[in-house]
């Protein structure tokens, strides 16, 4: 298995995350993966800036690390002509490091453009046809295209790396899995599950599984508790959930009820390697091939690096 680390842009400045991208490859890891996002999920996290500039500046301050998009939305926010520019732009600017994560997205981020938020069915309609326009565009040439969600005319990429960029996508069932695991050269899942697995697997999808784990290193297991669910204790909604609030404040409400005991059982918390090798186990044995960690904490990133380099990496690849 392979390990990664999260520049998560809901809990970090920019110039912060570059500099916790290069101490990462520093620290060891073989991957970094980054969000794409417009709001965070609540306002104690306090930062959402644009991956996308981060990211070129992240090209630039790394040398053999391999970089991700965990994930962008290519629906509302962007178009997917456009995903394709950014893509093909930091993949020239990575030296062919780069790997594009696609998802259907959530109302957080795709709602500040007012243009209403689809069901499910129809976001998947969405993905496939943005997929579809990224692939024709990394084909090379002009792309038309017309289909019931978007139009392409006249495009073309005018800066195509030598390199194709990789495209891994995000899903959360057998409905994602049938329409995604033959364009996609990875998959993406937040959860360990075994039969997600599966049933990439008997599609012909590709090998390379790529899921998340949010930890939260302290020296005291007090403060990791509490600053994990003043953070992150929206994870415990679930995607279906997740997918669907609107902001900080729906995500607020929604978890009003959660407490630090429910956190704590969740989220590894404290300055042990155990529990992480513990929490990691059932994505190892789901058959994921990656996992990137995400360090709750913006401002405890470089202390989680030196754990990491130190104490965790060798004992999760031992």
């Amino acid at each position: 298995m392979r390990f990664g680390y999260t520049l998560m842009t809901e809990q970090t400045a920019p110039r912060s995350l570059v500099s916790h991208a290069a101490a990462g490859e520093r620290s060891g890891f073989d991957f970094e993966v980054m969000s794409d996002h417009y709001f965070p999920w609540l306002d104690a996290q306090g930062h959402a800036p644009y991956a996308w500039s981060v990211l070129g500046a992240v090209t630039q301050v790394t040398d053999a690390v391999e970089l991700m998009t965990y994930v962008t939305c290519p629906l509302m926010r962007y178009h997917p002509a456009v995903v394709a520019q950014k893509a093909a732009t930091v993949q020239e600017l990575a030296n062919g490091r780069f790997t594009l994560g696609l998802g259907a997205g959530e109302n957080l981020n795709e709602h500040v453009v007012g243009r209403g938020w689809p069901p499910v069915n129809v976001r998947h309609e969405m993905l496939a046809e943005a997929i579809e326009i990224i692939s024709l565009l990394f084909d090379g040439g002009y792309v038309d295209y017309a289909g019931e969600h978007f139009r392409v005319d006249s495009a073309k990429l005018w800066d195509l790396p030598a390199q194709r960029v990789p495209i891994a996508v995000a899903v959360s069932g057998a409905q994602s899995v049938r329409l995604f695991s033959p364009a996609a050269d990875a998959m993406v899942a937040v959860e360990p599950d075994a039969a997600l697995v599966r049933q990439w697997d008997q599609t012909g999808g590709a090998p390379r599984k790529i899921g998340q784990l949010p930890v939260c290193w302290d020296r005291s297991v007090d403060a990791a508790v509490t600053r994990a669910h003043a953070q992150f204790r929206w994870f415990g909604g679930g995607w279906k959930v997740n997918a669907e609030l609107p902001g900080t404040a729906g995500f607020a409400g929604a978890t009003q009820f959660v407490r630090p005991s429910d956190v704590a059982d969740a989220i590894p918390c404290g300055p042990d390697v155990e529990p992480i090798l513990e929490a990691v186990r059932p994505f190892r044995d789901a058959g994921f091939t990656d996992l990137a960690l995400v360090q709750i904490g913006g401002e405890h990133q470089h202390e989680f690096l030196d754990f990491a380099k130190g104490e965790l990496l060798p004992a999760l690849r031992t």
